[in-house]
């Protein structure tokens, strides 16, 4: 099974929307909510080359993006084969 994570912020749109499509394909994941805590978000930066925006996803410690990203893994039915 993949070891899935996920960056969030607590009233984030777009992380809602992600953890949904994860949710859909029924897997387990990770949930860092790092609301206020720029610490955090500091090495999550670190891990994501660079990006601050939420929500951050990574499937096996391999950087997947954001919201848009893993729906466009999933539009081009890339990301079950990731999941698994």
């Amino acid at each position: 099974m993949s070891k899935i994570e996920i960056y969030t912020w607590s009233w984030c749109p777009f992380c809602q929307r992600a953890k949904g499509l994860l949710d859909n394909k029924g897997v387990e994941y990770a949930e860092y909510c790092i609301d206020g805590d720029e610490e955090a978000r500091d090495k999550m930066a670190v891990r994501a080359q660079g990006r601050t925006s939420l929500p951050q996803i990574f499937i096996n410690d391999q950087h997947i993006g954001g919201c848009d990203d893993i729906y466009e893994l999933d539009r081009k039915g890339a990301l079950d084969s990731l999941l698994k």
